[in-house]
């Protein structure tokens, strides 16, 4: 029977929002269903176009990346950056994972590429440089096909097609006797492989890449064109540029059919619905349809504004979706579905789906408003409204960290929000000076302001609403704490609980206190007593009384500024102190500060219980999280016993758990979480959670997560409690290993070699590994099988079995005997064998198999080590066996020296006995000195 595993509170990441696009390039395969994007200027990400989740991250190299191309079928990206590289990745899709593997560098031009683009089979790679030049390449085998000097300046927009009908007028244009050569080859060559190319100039130039000619120059465009597209259903190119123009050529004759005017420099443009109809963009921030008979049809009006103007358009998700990248580094997905339906019916051409924010920059605050909604405050002066995914939704995965609605009125950055305990209200705080409070619609998802709070003369860093109200009643009060260092009650239950037209103007507060010497950062309200704290840069904490303002006590004991403070839920355990007695009725308060520390505080006594100490930089924010509502006795954080846990987050990128309520003598501290990369300033718990009113039977409702967290690295970690499946797979675990190990030794016992050495292999028992090796290759020479390698025909024949992956673990196990000279003596037979055993073949064959390099990153220290994993395990074993050699051959040496030296010594003892007299004797007979 396994023994009893130790119960450890563990947390691991559920899901995550993070930056996806930080602008700069950005591609989609044919299909749309994977994005290209940059991250960070130089590092590129695959992205799930559905989910807005990262598959894959590609280092760059050090430079800008200038161009991005996704081949059709998403297993090439292609990446070219300032450095003048272009890097080709291979990528693996298994499982809804992207692994990408470099298979070659290239440098395409002397200049920076502008613009790529791929051909429709995945082979073929387009770049157009700054120079001028546009180049083909093959992507698998490395090489330039074809090198156009097009252009006299930057090469701005690509398109590579097939076109029949071009093919056609081609040949009506050559000669008859390559015309009928041309018709014998096949079907497979009737359609002319085309290049398009347009640059800053505004001209256009078409090749021909079979006949390396160039077929036409359409001249219409006098800037730079930003857009061309084929169109093999109306036989148009399509080309768009920064003139506020759009052309459609026709690819029979190579003029220009129809102009249209767009009223607005373009930037993105294309087909939709088989060539039908065609979309554009550009700096109004609108998607624009037209027909291709140039009529334009009703869309969804823009906002006229630098950061909403629109960088490019992607189709994807099949044929019925649009993704619009705007400046603001907001992608929002766009549907044309039952397009001249809607059009019939006076609606919008097409409509907007969800949106998602590529980089929701720093996250300063964020508060659960509703069952899946998360307010955030980033670093902006609007709040955002992001879905967490109902449960019963049939596309909540597509709908997990969509942008629901954006919450304007504040004229500067917001920095500090909170809400009521049932999410119906959200209040904000900004630099502009003044509050919002916002109510949630009932009809809808949305926010609208209730009321405006105007009274303060500097930013305002805190607020705090009441815990008190119902859920169907306006919050009675709400304090707000400013730079100003003063603290205002705004009384908020004269106001009409009826939606109002405009937003309540409150101008004057029902108190206002010079509350602090310093800034204040933090305020919150008691859920239990007619109190709200306040905390400030001064060090100190100050509780004050809800009724009249006055101050009912003065907490200090931290040594530099107070960052956050959060009363105790209701239901709160007392504290059972170590001198006796308890924390009493009237709930805790808990604090973190600048030094590095979080404190628990007592409020009947106002005295400090408890310090926590293991942060390595200042707490920005504590929170309580509470006790999951349970299933059963075994259910998540049961070994608790249901009592609550303090979360304190700091610039230390780090998450601490603590248990108050954990031993004296222990340091409290449950957990650690690390998933940022920046300070983290916020942490939310979700309203199932915080929530008193919700029933604890009703477990099935509660989200898969307990804690969320917003950093300065624009990541929202959600995270889940993993107490009880760990626990029982730690159980499970190790109640297999122990069956395992019996079995081990049961094989020993009975040297079953096979199940030994594969076992040993399995579980990582290098010592015991190394004990039978020992035994096998110290077997007495009479002992030996003949014609062996390592003394016992049955170990060879387990060696010469092995599969890659144990071969490669054993050679680990090689590599570490072999640096000690008590163990290289195995360590060699071993390498013997297996070189002896296996072709040269399998090695390379190992040296390239990607299973294997997997493998040497899971067991390397060096996670970025694995790409030259054979050839660094060989360089190892051939570094202390050139050291053994040497070894030996010294001591080969040292063995002669001794021969000649008792050689010597028995010549000077046999002439000795003869001048003394004495009969020398044959130095076979024994000797006896006396």
């Amino acid at each position: 029977m396994a023994s009893k595993v130790s119960t450890k509170t563990t947390f691991k990441e559920y899901r995550a929002i993070e930056p996806f696009y930080t602008g700069g390039e950005i591609t989609a395969n044919k299909a749309g269903t994977f994005l290209a994007s940059t991250v960070d200027d130089e590092d590129c990400l695959i992205v799930s176009s559905s989910t807005a989740n990262p598959l894959c991250r590609i280092e760059g190299d050090g430079e800008a990346i200038t161009s991005l191309a996704l081949t059709p079928d998403a297993d090439h990206v292609i990446i070219c950056s300032r450095s003048l590289s272009m890097r080709i990745y291979h990528l693996t899709h298994v499982d809804g994972t992207v692994t990408a593997e470099l298979t070659r560098t290239l440098k395409p031009h002397a200049t920076p590429v502008v613009a790529s683009t791929t051909d429709a089979t995945g082979s073929l790679v387009v770049t157009g440089g700054a120079d001028g030049i546009v180049k083909v390449w093959d992507i698998r085998g490395g090489y330039c096909s074809h090198t156009l000097h097009s252009h006299g300046g930057v090469v701005t927009a690509l398109e590579l097609f097939e076109s029949k009908a071009a093919a056609q007028e081609t040949k009506t244009s050559s000669n008859k006797r390559k015309a009928s050569q041309a018709q014998t080859n096949g079907s497979a060559q009737q359609n002319a492989l085309l290049l398009a190319s347009g640059g800053e100039d505004g001209r256009i130039k078409v090749h021909n890449l079979n006949t390396r000619q160039q077929i036409a120059a359409l001249e219409s465009h006098v800037s730079v064109v930003r857009n061309l597209k084929f169109s093999a259903e109306q036989d148009l190119i399509l080309s768009a540029s920064r003139d506020r123009t759009i052309v459609l050529w026709d690819v029979k004759t190579w003029t220009a059919k129809r102009t249209l005017t767009a009223t607005e420099e373009l930037e993105a443009a294309g087909f939709i619905a088989d060539g039908q109809y065609l979309y554009a963009g550009g700096e109004k921030g609108r998607v624009r349809v037209w027909s291709v008979s140039g009529q334009e049809l009703q869309t969804p009006e823009g906002r006229d504004l630098e950061t909403e103007a629109i960088a490019a358009i992607l189709p994807v998700l099949g044929q019925y979706s649009l993704l619009a990248v705007r400046s603001s580094q907001v992608l929002e997905l766009m549907s044309y579905q039952s397009l001249e339906q809607r059009v019939q019916n006076g609606e919008d051409a097409i409509v907007s789906e969800r949106t998602f924010s590529g980089n929701l920059d720093e996250i300063i605050d964020m508060a659960c408003v509703g069952k899946s909604l998360l307010a955030i405050a980033d670093n902006t002066e609007t709040v955002k409204l992001i879905s967490t995914s109902p449960q019963d939704d049939a596309m909540s995965e597509q709908k997990f960290g969509s942008n629901v609605d954006a919450l304007e009125g504040h004229t500067d950055v917001v920095i500090c929000m909170d809400s009521d305990l049932h999410g119906r209200w959200l209040a904000t705080g900004s630099k502009d000076n003044t509050a919002r409070v916002w109510r949630r619609d009932q009809n809808s998802s949305s926010f609208k302001c209730f009321a405006t709070l105007a009274g303060h003369t500097a930013s305002i860093g805190a607020v705090g609403l009441s815990k008190t109200s119902g859920k169907a009643q306006v919050p009675p009060y709400l304090i707000t704490g400013s730079e100003d260092k003063t603290v205002k009650k705004w009384d908020l239950s004269k106001l009409s609980d009826a939606a109002p037209k405009t937003p309540h103007a409150v101008a004057k507060a029902a108190f206002t206190r010079v509350a602090h010497e310093k800034d204040i950062n933090a305020i919150d309200s008691s859920p239990i007593a007619p109190l709200f704290a306040s905390a400030s840069q001064d060090r100190t904490i100050k509780i004050w009384s809800i009724e009249d303002g006055s101050t009912t006590a003065v907490l200090k004991g931290h040594k530099r500024g107070v960052w956050s403070i959060r009363f105790s839920p209701v239901g709160t355990p007392a504290l059972n102190l170590a001198e006796g007695g308890s924390s009493g009725n009237r709930g805790l308060l808990v604090s973190g500060s600048g030094d590095n520390t979080v404190k628990v505080w007592s409020l009947n006594t106002y005295a400090c219980l408890l310090t926590f100490e293991g942060h390595q930089n200042s707490v920005l924010k504590v929170i309580w999280l509470p006790p999951l509502p349970t299933k059963g006795p075994d259910d998540e954080r049961q070994q608790q016993k249901n009592k609550p846990m303090i979360a304190s987050a700091s610039s230390d990128t780090l998450i601490k758990l603590w248990s108050p309520y954990a031993a004296s003598d222990s340091d409290h501290l449950l957990a650690t979480l690390d998933g940022h990369t920046d300070r983290v300033w916020s942490l939310a718990t979700p309203l199932s959670v915080t929530s008193s009113q919700h029933d604890p039977n009703d477990a099935d409702t509660r989200p898969p997560y307990s804690l969320i967290s917003g950093a300065a690295d624009a990541k929202i970690s959600f995270w889940t409690d993993t107490t009880a499946t760990t626990a029982i797979e730690s159980s499970k675990a190790m109640t297999e290993r122990v069956e395992q190990d019996q079995l081990l030794q049961n094989h020993i016992v009975a040297k079953n070699y096979k199940e030994v050495i594969t076992l040993s292999l399995a579980l990582n028992h290098p010592g015991r590994l190394l004990k039978v090796f020992q035994e096998v290759v110290g077997l007495p020479e009479s002992e030996r099988e003949p014609n062996t390698y390592m003394g016992v025909q049955a170990v060879d024949d387990v060696l010469a079995s092995l599969n890659q992956e144990q071969i490669y673990k054993l050679l680990e196990r090689v590599r570490d005997w072999n640096t000690n000279a008590r163990t290289a003596t195995v360590a060699q037979k071993v390498l013997n064998c297996l070189l002896r055993k296996y072709p040269q073949s399998m090695w390379t064959d190992m040296a390239r198999d990607r299973d294997i390099l997997k493998l040497a990153r899971s067991t390397s220290r060096n996670k970025s080590a694995g790409g030259n994993a054979m050839k660094d395990l060989f360089r190892a074993l051939e570094a202390y066996t050139d050291r053994h050699y040497k070894r030996i051959e010294e001591l080969s040496d040292e063995s002669y020296l001794l021969e000649y030296t008792l050689r010597e010594m028995d010549e000077i003892a046999g002439t000795a006995a003869l001048t003394n007299g004495v009969e020398a004797k044959s130095t076979s007979e024994d000797m006896i000195m006396v």
